[in-house]
C-alpha cells in the first residue's frame, strides 16, 4: 500500500469502477404486463399453510421450498411478500442453480418486503442472531450481568440495537523490558501474568496500513520475567508479513474479565469448558437487564447464492430486507487474523502463506442479474455484500451499509482466485458509512478485478480507512478494463489508518485510454485525519489506463498522487488528469515536483522500499482551489460547485440519508 509498505510477503489491493443505472431491467412478466404470482411470509404464519396473504407461511425456508417447486414452469414472476417482524434464520438462505431457485422463462424471483417501494412497505428484518435472555447479577465481576449460552461462541455482541465493545486495555501496563521472540514475548512486567483467562486474549497490531490480530496461547513466568506465548501459525505469519520485530508495537490488548472495563462492554467466559460458556455483560445507563434486547449473532452468512460453471444462479431479486446479526469466527481460530486490507493470512503448503479474503455475510458467487436494491445491512461481522467467481450483470442500488466489522460491498476476482470474468455489474445510489468496526483495513467499496463495471452516485463516509478500492490484491493485468467510477461523494475516509485514500486505485485498467478506467464526477473531500500520508485520488503502484476527470478534491494530506514502484517494475503510467479541481495539497514531508500531486521518491539507499517517477502523466485544464479555503473556492466556482451538487446519490434516492 503505497509507498511505506514494504515488508517480506505484504500484500496489497485495489478497486473498482461503475456506471449509473436507476434500477434493474424489469422482468419478461412486466413488461408484457403480466401480474406476479404472490407468495408470503409472516412471523404468525404456519409452514403447513399455503403461502397465501391470509394464510401465510411462518419462514423464509417454507417460501423457497414453493419457489422451488414453481420455478421450472414460470409463466410470470414469483413474488414472496415478507410481512413485517423479525425472522431468526436457523441456517443460511442457500439458493443454487441446482435445486430450482433461480428464475426461469424470462422472469425473476423476487424476495421483498411486502408493500415495497410503497408507503405502506413493512419493516422485516432477517436476523442470524440468538436473543440472550436469563441475566442475572454476576457474584465476582463488579458491575456486570451473566447469562448461560451453553457452546456460544462469538466475536460481537448487540445490545438493544447497539454494537457493544469487548473488554479492552492499552499495552500502557508492558512498562517493563519488552522482547519479541520466536513463540511470542518476554517482558520484565509482571502484569501480563494477572490477566485472567489468557488463551481469550487477542493482541490488536495496528499498522500506517493494516491491522491484524493475533491469539495468545498461554502466559507464564516467575519474579523476573513473563513469557507470552502467542497462537500459531498466527505469530509466524504475523511476523513474515508485517516484519520480525514489528510485533512489539502493538496498538491494544483485547477479551480478559481482568481489563478495564466501561458501560457496554461484554466478555465470553470460555473457562468452564465445552458447553458451558458465560457472556458477561455490564449494561450501560438506564439499561434494564430484565428487559434489555441482547442478541449474539450466529451464523455467518445470511443469504448464499452459487451457480457452478455454465450454470449461474440468476434472475433472483432481494428488495427492501434489512439483513442483519451475522458473525465471522475465522480471526478466532490459532491462524488468528494476520492481515492486509480485507485480506487474511493462512498456511500454505510450500511453507508461504495464502491470503484469503473477508466473505460477505451475503454472498453471491457465479451469479448473473441478481438485483440487490433497497436493502439495509446492518450489525454484521464481515463483510456486508459480495459479488465474485464469475459474477456477472448484476446491480446492487439503493442499499444502505452500516456498522459491518469489515468492509461494505467487495466484488470482482476475490483473492486467492487470480482469473475470473466478472462483467456489467453496477454499484449505484448506496449509502456505505460506519464500517470497519473490528477490521479497520477495509474498504467500503472494493472493485478487485473487474470490466465494464459502473460505481455511480454513491455516498461513502466515515470510514477508517479506503472510500472505493479499484484494482485487485496483485498486479492480475490483462483482467480489468471499461470500469468507471462515477460522481460519488466520498469524505472523512481514513479516519484510523492512513496510507489510503478516498478513491484508491492501482493495477493497469485497460490496454488504452479508450478501454481503460475513467473516474470522473467523483467529490472526494475532509479527510484530514492521517495529515502525514493520505491522498484524495491515490493512483498507487502499477496504476496504468486511466482519466481522472473534472473531480472535486481536497482537504486530504494529498489531492493526487501515489508510489511509481520503479523497483518492482510497478510504475504509475499513461494516467491524465483533466478538467480537475483541487487544492494540490502535497505534506510537508515531501518536495513538490513541477507538476501537480504528491509522488514519493526513489530510496537511493534501500531501492526495494522507495518509489520512482511516474510516467507520461498528462494534466490539462485541472483548476487549483485556495489551500486555506477549498471548501469556499469551490462553492464560488460554478463549474467545481456543480460537481459537488451532482455526486452522491441521484435525488430520489437521497431519503435514504434519513435511515437509521
Amino acid at each position: 500500500m503505497g509507498f511505506k509498505r514494504r515488508h517480506a510477503g505484504a500484500v496489497a489491493a485495489v478497486l473498482v469502477v461503475g456506471v449509473p443505472v436507476a434500477v434493474m431491467p424489469s422482468s419478461a412478466a412486466a413488461r408484457a404486463g403480466e401480474r406476479p404470482e404472490q407468495l408470503y411470509v409472516a412471523p404468525w404464519g404456519k409452514d403447513t399453510w399455503p403461502g397465501s396473504i391470509q394464510r401465510p407461511f411462518a419462514t423464509p425456508a417454507r417460501a423457497q421450498k414453493a419457489v422451488r417447486e414453481r420455478t421450472a414452469e414460470m409463466a410470470s414472476d414469483i413474488v414472496v411478500n415478507f410481512r413485517a417482524g423479525t425472522y431468526g434464520l436457523a441456517a443460511p438462505l442457500a439458493l443454487t442453480e441446482a435445486a430450482g431457485d433461480s428464475g426461469r422463462n424470462g422472469h425473476r424471483v423476487v424476495y421483498q418486503a411486502y408493500g415495497y417501494g410503497t408507503s405502506r412497505q413493512e419493516k422485516v428484518t432477517v436476523s442470524g442472531g440468538r436473543s440472550i435472555t436469563g441475566w442475572r447479577p454476576d457474584e465476582t465481576l463488579k458491575g456486570f450481568w451473566r447469562a448461560d449460552v451453553g457452546e456460544l461462541d462469538l466475536r460481537q455482541l448487540y445490545v438493544n440495537d447497539r454494537r457493544a465493545s469487548r473488554l479492552v486495555r492499552g499495552n500502557s501496563g508492558l512498562a517493563g523490558k519488552l522482547k519479541v521472540t520466536k513463540s511470542g514475548y518476554t517482558t520484565t512486567s509482571p502484569i501480563p501474568r494477572t490477566w485472567r483467562n489468557p488463551a481469550d486474549i487477542e493482541f490488536v497490531y495496528r499498522y500506517a496500513y493494516v491491522e491484524g490480530r493475533c491469539g495468545v496461547a498461554g502466559i507464564s513466568g516467575d519474579a523476573e520475567q513473563t513469557t507470552i506465548t502467542m497462537d500459531q501459525p498466527c505469530w509466524d505469519m504475523l511476523r513474515k508479513l508485517y516484519g520480525p520485530e514489528t510485533p512489539q508495537e502493538w496498538f491494544e490488548v483485547e477479551n480478559s474479565p481482568s481489563f478495564s472495563s466501561k458501560p457496554g462492554s461484554w466478555y465470553l467466559d470460555r473457562s468452564g469448558g465445552p458447553g458451558r460458556h458465560v457472556l458477561l455483560y455490564r449494561p450501560r445507563a438506564g439499561e434494564d437487564m430484565s428487559r434489555v434486547q441482547v442478541t449474539a449473532p450466529v451464523l455467518q452468512t445470511l443469504v448464499s447464492g452459487t451457480g457452478r460453471a455454465g450454470r449461474p444462479l440468476h434472475d433472483v431479486a432481494f428488495r427492501g430486507l434489512t439483513f442483519a446479526h451475522a458473525t465471522w469466527l475465522a480471526p478466532s481460530e490459532p491462524a488468528g487474523f494476520a492481515a492486509a486490507w480485507s485480506m487474511y493470512m493462512r498456511p500454505a503448503k510450500n511453507g508461504d502463506m495464502t491470503p484469503l479474503t473477508v466473505p460477505g455475510n451475503v454472498a453471491f458467487r457465479t451469479a448473473e442479474r441478481i438485483s440487490i436494491q433497497g436493502n439495509r445491512f446492518v450489525h454484521l461481522g464481515a463483510q456486508a455484500l459480495e459479488f465474485s467467481e464469475n459474477s456477472s450483470s448484476n446491480v446492487v442500488d439503493g442499499n444502505v451499509i452500516t456498522d459491518t466489522s469489515d468492509g461494505g460491498i467487495l466484488m470482482g476476482v476475490v483473492p486467492p482466485d487470480m482469473k475470473g470474468v466478472n462483467r456489467g455489474n453496477r454499484i449505484s445510489n448506496n449509502w456505505i458509512h460506519g464500517t470497519g468496526a473490528d477490521y479497520r483495513a477495509s474498504s467500503a467499496i472494493w472493485d478487485t478485478a473487474t470490466q465494464q463495471t459502473t460505481i455511480a452516485h454513491n455516498q461513502v463516509n466515515d470510514v477508517p480507512y479506503i472510500g472505493i478500492l479499484s484494482g485487485p490484491s496483485e498486479d492480475l493485468r490483462g483482467i480489468m478494463h471499461g470500469n468507471r467510477i462515477l460522481n460519488n461523494r466520498v469524505f472523512r475516509t481514513n479516519r484510523l489508518l492512513a496510507d489510503g485514500g478516498g478513491i484508491y486505485l492501482r493495477g493497469e485498467q485497460g490496454t488504452s485510454y479508450a478501454d481503460g478506467a475513467v473516474i470522473s464526477g467523483n467529490a472526494v473531500t475532509e479527510s484530514k485525519f492521517n495529515p502525514d500520508w493520505n491522498v484524495g485520488i491515490y493512483t498507487d503502484d502499477s496504476s496504468r489506463w486511466m482519466t481522472v476527470d473534472r473531480n472535486v478534491v481536497y482537504d486530504y494530506a494529498a489531492s493526487i498522487g501515489g508510489c511509481s514502484e520503479e523497483w518492482g517494475d510497478r510504475p504509475v503510467q499513461d494516467v491524465r488528469f483533466r478538467g480537475n479541481f483541487w487544492d494540490d495539497a502535497v505534506p510537508s514531508w515531501l518536495e513538490r515536483k513541477d507538476y501537480p500531486g504528491a509522488w514519493p521518491p526513489a530510496d537511493e539507499q534501500n531501492p526495494e522500499e522507495g518509489c520512482g517517477e511516474p510516467r507520461d502523466l498528462q494534466f490539462a485544464d485541472n483548476t487549483k482551489l485556495n489551500p486555506a479555503t477549498p471548501d469556499q473556492a469551490c462553492a464560488d466556482n460554478p463549474g467545481c460547485a456543480a460537481i459537488i451538487h451532482k455526486a452522491g446519490l441521484l435525488p430520489s434516492y437521497r431519503h435514504l440519508l434519513n435511515t437509521p
